[in-house]
């Protein structure tokens, strides 16, 4: 077993991280930070995407700070000029017939992909999957995004946490929890490799749904929460509403900056709204108020570290996502540590 999961345990980079969203990359380049590293991330003309390491080869000046000339990125400090694959092709100081250096060439990722409205990376080569949401290549679903958040966390407790059942009648009162539940249904988790999904039904007070102010429909109302997970910090919880009807599709992704950040990209996908803006308006600033009880107590935590060593705390039947959160994690690090079975992430 492993002791715990820093935000900047070195296993992680063996994974796939959300990097940024694929709108906030234009032909301008602009720089993101992942796992302790800058990445200068930019488009060309035609929209390929770019993903490097945030530093010339020549002085380390960071390229964000460049601009792009058509398919090239030029850097703000010499002029070095690099073209689509990060080799240098121009030199200014060395003149137009130079023999330019073989190492004159910029480090990437392991890997690059975009994927339901996200930039994904993996600093080098990945052993978990790459994550994806059904929901966002279904039209009949309207996406909406939170404000993109920085907060000092432990990515491993925020997914802990997203993952939770029991929390919701004592830390989301104020939202949604006042009608919760307090006793957690029996559920099973269902694992592949380094995923899992876990669904449960129960009823709820769905203050939501307008059939209750017409008295078409009780307050008290079905639901089913379907969690699905990909390691090492990808979430989604889809939530359908048995007698309101429709779907509400939450998607919660970390990237930890450093030890003490975590960035917060969390998005819905809703398919009972009628296409209204205004209602997907009130149901993100319903999710802000959500997302911003739970940071009220992860903030707060003293020890930025999730314990992958199950006998370390008591669990119970609720935990059972949580539980597999751990295992599926401390398998990661035992994998690129080279001492875990190959299979298992399988």
């Amino acid at each position: 077993m492993t002791d715990g999961l820093r935000n900047l345990d070195p296993a992680l980079r063996s994974a796939w991280h959300p990097l940024c969203r694929s709108g906030e990359v234009t032909t301008t380049p602009r720089a993101f930070a992942l796992l302790g590293e800058r990445y200068v991330t930019f488009r060309s003309p035609d929209g390929d995407l770019r993903v490097f390491r945030d530093r010339c080869p020549h002085r380390f000046a960071p390229l964000s700070l460049g601009h792009c000339e058509g398919d090239v990125l030029r850097c703000s400090y010499h002029g070095w000029v690099f073209d689509a694959d990060g080799v240098c092709i121009e030199i200014p100081a060395l003149g137009p017939d130079a023999t330019l250096p073989s190492r004159a060439k910029l480090d990437g990722p392991s890997a690059v992909a975009e994927s339901h409205g996200m930039v994904f990376v993996a600093p080098e080569t990945p052993l978990t999957p790459m994550p994806t949401i059904a929901s966002a290549d279904d039209p009949a679903f309207q996406r909406g995004d939170l404000p993109v958040l920085e907060t000092r966390a432990n990515a491993g407790l925020l997914a802990d946490n997203f993952l939770d059942m029991a929390h919701f009648p004592f830390v989301h009162a104020a939202t949604f929890g006042a009608g919760e539940a307090r006793e957690v249904p029996n559920y099973t988790v269902a694992r592949e490799g380094y995923a899992f999904a876990a669904a449960y039904e129960h009823e709820f007070a769905n203050r939501e749904d307008p059939g209750v102010a017409e008295g078409i429909r009780p307050l008290l109302q079905r639901r089913r929460l379907t969690y699905r997970y990909t390691a090492p910090f990808h979430l989604e919880l889809a939530i359908e509403f048995l007698d309101a009807g429709g779907t509400n599709v939450i998607g919660f992704f970390l990237t930890p900056i450093d030890d003490e950040t975590v960035r917060v990209y969390s998005s819905l996908w809703r398919d009972d709204l009628g296409g209204s803006e205004e209602r997907m308006r009130d149901a993100i600033d319903f999710e802000i108020a959500v997302v911003a009880e739970d940071l009220r107590l992860q903030s707060r935590f003293a020890e930025l570290v999730l314990p992958l060593d199950i006998t370390a705390e008591i669990h119970t039947r609720a935990d059972k996502t949580t539980v597999e959160l751990r295992r599926i994690l401390s398998d990661l690090v035992q994998a690129v540590r080279g001492s875990a079975p190959a299979s298992s992430g399988n």
